[in-house]
C-alpha cells in the first residue's frame, strides 16, 4: 500500500507541476461558469419545470466541454513516459504493474474530482443571492455529482487506454476524443434512428449518458448505472494492464 500510494502522490504532483493542468483549469471553469449562466438566463425567462441543477448538467455546452476535457487530462499519462523514457526508470522500481496502472489511473481522477469542486460554489452562490434552492431535492445535488464522477471515472480510463497505446501524446488525445464521442453518440443512436424497435432503443438507453445525467439531476438515483459505469471501468483498467505489460516486456 505504501508503494501504491507513493505512486500516487508521484502522479497527482505530475499535474500540478505541468501549465497545461491550469490552462485545462481555466478553460473548465469558464466553460461550466457560462453554462451556469446561460441556465441562469434561460430559466429567468418564464416559468418552467426544470431546475437550475438539471438545466446546468443536461445543456449543450455543459456536454462539449465535458467531452473535451478527458483527452489533454489523460494523453500524457503512459505515452510521456514511453516517449521520454522514463517508464524504464519507473519499472526498475519494486512496484508491480497493476499498481502503476492503478496509481496513474487515480491520479488522473484526482485531477478531474479537482476541476469540479469549484463548480459547487456556483450553486452555494445562487443560492445564497436569490435565496431559493438550485434543486428540488438534495438528492438531485448528490445524484448529479454522483454521474459526474462516475461518467468522469469511465472516460479517463478511456484515455487511460488510449495513452498506453502510442507514445505520441497528439494521437493519444485523438484516440481518446474518438473512443468517448463513439461511446457518447452511441447512447444516442435511438434518437438519430427512426422507426427502432423497443428492445433496441432499451439496448442503447442503458448506456446513454444523457438519460443516466437527466435521471440522477432530477435526484432518481438508479443503482443499475453504478454497475454499469464501474464495471465498464474496471474492463477499461484490465485492457490497460494487459497493453502496459505487453509495451513494458516488448520494450
Amino acid at each position: 500500500m505504501t508503494k501504491f500510494l507513493t505512486l500516487l502522490s508521484r502522479e497527482i504532483k505530475s499535474y500540478f507541476y505541468s501549465p497545461i493542468a491550469y490552462i485545462v483549469l481555466c478553460f473548465f471553469l469558464l466553460l461550466t461558469g457560462f453554462c451556469f449562466y446561460s441556465s441562469v438566463t434561460y430559466l429567468s425567462r418564464g416559468a418552467t419545470e426544470l431546475t437550475i441543477i438539471e438545466a446546468f448538467f443536461n445543456s449543450v455546452p455543459f456536454w462539449i466541454g465535458f467531452i473535451l476535457i478527458f483527452p489533454p487530462i489523460t494523453m500524457r499519462v503512459y505515452a510521456e513516459e514511453f516517449k521520454l523514457g522514463t517508464i524504464e526508470t519507473l519499472m526498475t522500481a519494486p512496484v508491480r504493474d497493476w499498481q502503476v496502472v492503478l496509481s496513474k489511473f487515480g491520479g488522473a481522477l484526482a485531477f478531474y474530482i479537482v476541476l469540479w469542486l469549484p463548480t459547487l460554489l456556483y450553486f452555494v452562490t445562487f443560492e445564497h443571492v436569490v435565496k431559493t434552492d438550485a434543486a428540488n431535492a438534495i438528492g438531485a445535488y448528490w445524484g448529479s455529482y454522483l454521474m459526474v464522477l462516475m461518467i468522469g471515472m469511465l472516460f479517463i480510463s478511456l484515455g487511460c487506454f488510449a495513452s498506453v497505446l502510442t507514445q505520441n501524446q497528439m494521437v493519444a488525445a485523438v484516440i481518446s476524443l474518438s473512443l468517448i464521442t463513439l461511446f457518447f453518440f452511441g447512447g444516442l443512436l435511438a434518437f438519430f434512428t427512426p422507426n427502432v424497435s423497443p428492445a433496441f432503443r432499451m439496448a442503447t438507453g442503458y448506456f446513454s449518458t444523457l438519460e443516466h445525467m437527466g435521471e440522477f439531476s432530477k435526484g432518481l438515483i438508479d443503482s443499475r448505472r453504478f454497475v454499469f459505469y464501474l464495471s465498464g471501468t474496471l474492463l477499461m483498467l484490465g485492457l490497460t494492464h494487459q497493453v502496459f505489460q505487453y509495451r513494458r516486456w516488448k520494450s
